[in-house]
């Protein structure tokens, strides 16, 4: 920070031999008005920031680096591409750009925010949190799976680069030539899945186990000890990504099949646009990726008033997410293009050579020598491999390259664990692998953790300070946030169903279908309360009061008549996919033939999907059908709710408090009372609250945000909220 002596706007006349102390006194006071200008815009500009990196830390996430590349590959690669790119610019950035606006505009948690607009759809904030919450629950499962990775990268030979002995087979270790073995070890050693989605649901596996307990553990520390991330943390966590992925991406370059992957990833077949799964897999995973829909953004919303801010870091966190996002499924499908011309004939030549060497070096016995019609059919090697001695097939199996032997006619691998089995390939090309693999695998876990805690953070934060339980009752349970020992308390044993054997398959299950659908539900009826009940005429116009700002015009022509359209066609694509019989499958594992083999769900377990969907839901009608029950109308119970201030009363002002002072990661209750009773826009005054708050101004004022402007000019003297300041004369 430069001296303030330097400040052009500070203006010193020449020294005189008498100096009167007046000008001196004002001169001082000048200064330090500057330099607490230039300090508060310095907090206000790091502030802003800090919010940017944190969005751009949460759109990286799990998201670009685990979910985007098994979605492309499996749709398709570059048709996947297309569609996500349309859906992005003409959904992904408006959707976007209007939560961040609400946040910016309220200046109030999410479940505030809802109350204030539309009272009658304030079940609609408990319906995003129970979004975030159930993505947190097996994003858990996501951390238990890296965690366990990690504690395999120290070991001085990665255990994935060799076929492991299966015990109890009859042929030892033979399965793992029907694959590579970076996804044998995933299926076999990770998650030891089991081979349907209904068996062997209550057997746990203790490692994984371990790794989701750890990880609610170290998130409980962090809720309850309040820990805030630094923005040198958040840079050091984007910054490490980014080179290790660069890293990765040089490095299977220079793999053998690499130009064959990287033409299909682009290529784009337009038969396959007539798909409505394509769409809705795009949809979805948009509206996961930008955190749309969990409440995320409207609460830690922070974009520079005035100016179209907004707008640019809407654009900047999309562009940030694609591009993290391409240059994950790029290295995925360099890792797969090497699979695919390393199968077949190709290994099996590779095999037989290497043999014969191992054979005529004295290193296998000569029982061990392969014939010679081997090398040019992998069936026969199979077959070969399966006749020798059992003390010999161990020693054969291990000495043999690392690859698969049939011939990868259909897609290697295009289960949920496409990601860990890639990367895993990669980290094992370099020199000192363990090393890599331990930076890696440690950064994804930090990745993972990121948005995780922002997730509980919009979550817990606002029904800390808006559940009564927690309000009256704060002894309930010991420590100084009860709800958060509470949600991460359900948190452990909600996620310690996805870290038993058939874990993975409830993964895909919830990851495809129960929370696109639920995340579709909230942000449509988020855009239909904004522009359909609110207004977007009105919202553009005490935008434009509040911030100083006015909205594109296209930008409300999106919500209105493109956004929303097409959320309310996502969300009839989502019903008829999970509701349409055989549509919803899922990518199971064959022990036997050690191949992944596509299945549908079963009726018992769409069922148990459908009513957890309406569970995540139920707030919606249960809010009005309260009100209603008791003779209530939202908008005043939720004023009566509030205790009055007890401050004398004070001059009214032009304008509210500035919204600058109230700025925060998470505002307290008594922040948003304050935030509540200073704001500005109009809200319908509704009839029903002049009848019980007539003797009451103040009162009045609480269940109405915005008063007339005949009232506010009149002699009358408005009450201040407790805590506020005097507002600068203007």
């Amino acid at each position: 920070m430069e001296p303030y002596e330097e400040s052009s706007d500070v203006t010193v006349d020449e020294p005189s031999p008498k100096l009167c102390p007046s000008s001196s006194l004002s001169w001082m006071f000048k200064a330090k008005e500057i330099r607490a200008a230039r300090v508060q815009n310095y907090f206000t500009q790091s502030k802003r920031t800090g919010t940017v990196l944190t969005s751009v830390a949460f759109s990286i996430g799990m998201g670009s680096l685990w979910r985007f590349p098994y979605l492309c590959h499996r749709n398709g690669g570059g048709s996947f591409l297309l569609i996500y790119f349309l859906m992005l610019l003409f959904l992904g950035i408006p959707l976007l750009y209007m939560e961040m606006m609400i946040g910016q505009w309220l200046r109030v948690d999410n479940v505030q925010v809802w109350k204030r607009l539309v009272p009658w759809l304030g079940g609609l904030s408990y319906v995003s949190i129970l979004a975030s919450l159930l993505v947190s629950l097996y994003n858990s499962a996501l951390t238990s799976w890296s965690i366990f990775y990690l504690g395999n990268a120290f070991h001085p030979a990665l255990p994935w680069d060799s076929c492991p002995l299966l015990k109890n087979s009859s042929g030892p270790g033979s399965s793992c030539l029907h694959t590579v073995p970076h996804q044998h070890f995933w299926y076999h050693s990770a998650l030891q899945v089991s081979g349907h989605i209904e068996e062997e649901l209550q057997a746990l596996v203790l490692t994984l186990s371990l790794g989701v307990f750890a990880t609610w553990l170290f998130l409980l520390f962090i809720l309850l000890a309040g820990i805030k991330i630094w923005m040198s943390m958040l840079i050091f966590q984007v910054l490490l990504l980014y080179i290790l992925l660069v890293c990765f991406f040089i490095r299977a370059l220079f793999l053998e099949g690499a130009a064959n992957s990287l033409r299909r990833m682009i290529t784009a077949e337009l038969s396959a646009l007539a798909s409505l799964d394509l769409w809705r897999q795009a949809g979805g995973h948009i509206l996961y990726s930008l955190g749309l829909g969990t409440g995320t953004i409207i609460t830690f919303s922070s974009c520079k008033a005035g100016s179209d801010s907004c707008v640019r870091v809407a654009s900047f966190v999309a562009l940030v997410s694609l591009l993290t996002s391409l240059l994950a499924t790029s290295i995925i499908f360099l890792v797969l293009g090497f699979w695919a011309s390393t199968s077949g004939p190709a290994c099996v030549e590779k095999n037989v050579s290497n043999l014969i060497k191992l054979v005529s070096m004295g290193v296998l016995p000569q029982e061990a020598s392969p014939p010679k019609n081997l090398s040019t059919c992998p069936l026969k090697y199979l077959a070969w491999i399966a006749s020798l001695p059992q003390r010999l097939q161990p020693q054969v199996i291990h000495r043999a390259p690392p690859c698969s032997v049939k011939k990868q006619t259909e897609k290697l691998m295009e289960g949920p664990g496409l990601a860990y089995a890639a990367f895993s390939q990669v980290v094992s090309l370099f020199p000192s692998a363990s090393f890599w693999a331990i930076v890696f695998f440690l950064a994804l876990i930090i990745t993972g953790l990121g948005p995780m805690m922002r997730l509980l953070q919009s979550a817990v934060f606002p029904l800390q300070n808006s559940v009564r339980v927690f309000t009256r009752h704060p002894k309930l349970v010991p420590g100084p946030r009860p709800a958060s020992v509470i949600v991460c308390s359900g948190g452990l044993l909600g996620s310690l169903a996805f870290a038993s054997r058939a874990g993975s398959y409830l993964v895909s299950l919830v990851d495809d279908h129960l929370v696109p659908l639920t995340l579709v539900v909230v942000v449509a009826f988020q855009n239909m309360a904004l522009v359909c009940i609110y207004g977007a005429r009105r919202a553009r116009e005490e935008i434009s009061m509040e911030l100083g700002c006015q909205l594109p015009h296209r930008l409300t022509f999106l919500w209105g008549y493109v956004t929303l359209p097409g959320l309310l066609a996502l969300l009839s694509v989502c019903l008829i996919q999970l509701h349409q019989p055989g549509a919803a499958t899922y990518v199971a594992w064959n022990s036997s033939s050690s191949q992944e083999a596509r299945q549908p769900y079963p009726r018992s377990t769409l069922g148990w999907a459908t009513c957890l969907s309406l569970l995540a839901l139920l707030p919606l009608p249960l809010r009005p059908l309260y009100h209603w029950w008791n003779h209530q109308d939202p908008a005043v119970a939720d004023a009566c709710n509030k205790p009055l201030s007890k401050k004398p009363a004070l001059s009214p002002k032009p304008k509210p408090l500035p919204w600058a002072k109230l700025q925060g990661d998470s505002l307290s209750q008594g922040s948003q009372d304050k935030i509540y009773e200073s704001s500005s826009f109009s809200l319908p005054l509704v009839t029903s609250a002049f009848s019980m708050v007539s003797s009451n101004l103040a009162l009045s004022r609480q269940a109405s945000p915005a008063l007339p402007a005949a009232e506010s000019s009149s002699g009358q003297q408005a009450e201040a909220p407790e805590g506020a300041e005097e507002a600068p004369a203007q």
